[in-house]
């Protein structure tokens, strides 16, 4: 696997966790506050958005050096 593949997958499970994460506190909003962490939540979804963003421009930034 070479490693801008391996970034990618790196990528895909950083933004499953992050958006995972995010649901459950907006499914479970007692639960997430009595914990403290509907703020981080908050976050987590924020940057769940800005990694799928920067997926989408490596993507486009690699396909643009593609030579066919």
């Amino acid at each position: 696997m070479s490693l801008k593949h391996f970034h990618l997958v790196f990528l895909f499970f950083a933004v499953l966790c992050d958006s995972g994460f995010w649901l459950w506190t907006v499914l479970s909003p007692d639960q997430a506050a009595k914990l403290g962490v509907a703020g981080i939540g908050r976050f987590a979804g924020l940057l769940s958005l800005v990694l799928i963003g920067y997926g989408i421009w490596y993507v486009a930034r690699k396909m643009k050096k593609i030579i066919i």
